[in-house]
C-alpha cells in the first residue's frame, strides 16, 4: 500500500502524464509526453491536406452548379419559380418548409438572383480558401435547405454528404491549407474567421 501511495505522489509531482494500466494483479506505469487538447490543422498536415481537397471539391461543385443553373435559365424569375413549384409538388418536405418554398417562388424575381449570388460567392470563397469557416458554415446551411427541399425527389445522400462535409470544413479550419486563409492566419492567428 505504501508503495502505491508513493507511486501516486511521484506521478502527481511529475510534468509527464502517466497512464495506469492494470494487468491482472500487476500495475505498470507507462510515461507519455504531454499533449495539448487544442490541436490545430497546422500540426496535422495530412488532415489539413484532406480538408483542403474537400474544400476545393465543395467549392468547385458550387461554381459548377452556378454555371449549370445559369445555362438552364433557373436564375430567371420564371425558371426559378418553376423549379421551386416542382419541389413543392413532388418533394416530401414538411408542410412548413413547403410554405417557405412557396414564399420564395412567389418572390422569384428577388430569390433567383440571391440564390445565384450565394452559389457563386460560396463556391469562389471555398475554392480560394478565403473566409473559409463562415463560408463553409453558410454552405452547410444553404445545402441543408436544398436537401430538405428535395426530400423524396433524389437519392437522400446526394446532398447530405456535401452538407455534412461543409460542416466539417467549418469546424476543421479548412482554409489554413492551400488557401488565402493560411496567409491571413499567419498575420492574425487567433481570428475565428479562418
Amino acid at each position: 500500500m505504501r508503495r502505491i501511495a508513493s507511486l501516486r505522489q511521484d506521478l502527481s509531482l511529475s510534468n509527464i502524464w502517466y497512464s495506469i494500466h492494470w494487468t491482472g494483479f500487476t500495475m505498470t506505469a507507462i510515461a507519455t509526453s504531454p499533449r495539448s487538447d487544442v490541436t490545430t490543422v497546422a500540426h496535422q498536415p495530412q488532415a489539413a491536406n484532406g480538408l483542403a481537397i474537400v474544400r476545393v471539391t465543395i467549392g468547385a461543385m458550387l461554381v459548377w452548379v452556378f454555371f449549370e443553373n445559369l445555362g438552364k435559365g433557373l436564375y430567371t424569375a420564371a425558371g426559378y419559380a418553376g423549379l421551386i413549384n416542382s419541389y413543392i409538388k413532388t418533394s416530401h418536405s414538411p408542410a412548413a418548409w413547403k410554405a417557405v418554398m412557396g414564399l420564395a417562388a412567389s418572390h422569384a424575381a428577388m430569390a433567383a438572383p440571391m440564390q445565384a449570388m450565394t452559389e457563386i460567392s460560396l463556391g469562389i470563397l471555398l475554392v480560394i480558401g478565403l473566409l473559409t469557416r463562415p463560408a463553409a458554415f453558410v454552405a452547410f446551411l444553404y445545402l441543408g435547405s436544398l436537401w430538405i427541399s428535395e426530400w423524396g425527389t433524389a437519392w437522400i445522400w446526394e446532398l447530405l454528404v456535401p452538407v455534412l462535409a461543409s460542416l466539417g470544413l467549418a469546424v476543421g479550419r479548412a482554409g489554413r491549407r492551400w488557401g488565402v486563409d493560411a496567409w491571413l492566419s499567419q498575420r492574425w492567428p487567433s481570428s475565428p474567421w479562418w
